[in-house]
């Protein structure tokens, strides 16, 4: 890929203060794009991305996606301030155990309201905000970061598993709608990912099987999941809209 691939392009990252988001805003920004880098608490990790980024122009915004209203104002604040967004990559994303069997039913009320909220309803509200700036600037790109559980199942944590199988449903059926309109809508399926997130699981009593289960032996790394949203964005794939990429090292084949 060329270095310059993104030169003039501003791409909006959520969730990028650390882990994957962090690896996906390096790789855009190592090709020349400039970095809205989305947080919702950690102000010093974004700040900690922002300053590792080549380049001088990116920037750092605050927004709790889970919140309509400040979905809309982070991409006008995106826009007024950086001038534009080419690429959205809907990355952010949040767990919570919830087993059905031992979770109250207040509790599995509230967790799958938290889920749907920032994994699902906030990724659907920043599309919706951020395509008539891309139209009117002629196209664009949404890349959305899904997870091999929208297809194996979450047991653990089900809202998780129907987030993520929503958001591939949601990016497919704007795929079709956005493709006259040059925007074009790719999505991202992970397995487990060496990230803050994953950490708990990975250290835990599980960790060494669920990394028997990969044919690699070892969990994937965020930059490889990374470059698989740059290619996505790259001209030229424009035919690959409506796709669903599996990153998992062959530890889940979909038919």
């Amino acid at each position: 890929m060329a270095d310059r691939d993104f030169h003039d392009k501003v791409v909006l990252v959520t969730g990028a203060s650390r882990g994957i988001g962090r690896a996906i805003a390096r790789e855009f920004a190592e090709r020349g794009a400039t970095i809205a880098v989305h947080y919702h608490r950690s102000d010093a990790g974004a700040r900690e991305t922002v300053t590792a980024l080549p380049g001088s122009a990116h920037r750092a915004f605050r927004a709790d996606i889970a919140q309509p209203s400040s979905v809309s104002t982070l991409v006008d604040d995106v826009v007024r301030t950086m001038g534009s967004i080419d690429v959205l990559v809907n990355n952010a994303g949040f767990y919570e155990a919830h087993p059905i069997v031992d979770t109250s039913y207040e509790d599995w009320q509230e967790a799958w309201q938290r889920t749907l909220a920032i994994n699902l309803l906030g990724p659907t509200n920043l599309i919706h905000c951020v395509v008539p700036h891309m139209i009117g600037n002629g196209g664009g790109r949404i890349v959305n970061i899904s997870s091999r559980g929208a297809f194996r199942g979450e047991p653990e944590g089900p809202a998780y598993g129907a987030s993520k199988a929503g958001l591939n449903a949601m990016g497919q059926s704007l795929a079709k709608a956005l493709a006259p309109h040059s925007v074009y809508v790719c999505t991202v399926a992970p397995g487990f990912v060496e990230t803050e997130m994953a950490r708990p699981i990975l250290s835990g009593p599980s960790g060494d099987a669920l990394r028997g289960e990969i044919p690699f032996g070892r969990i994937a790394r965020p930059e490889e999941v990374a470059l698989t949203a740059v290619f996505l964005a790259l001209p030229g794939t424009e035919y690959l809209t409506g796709c669903i990429v599996d990153v998992n090292g062959a530890s889940y084949l979909r038919t």
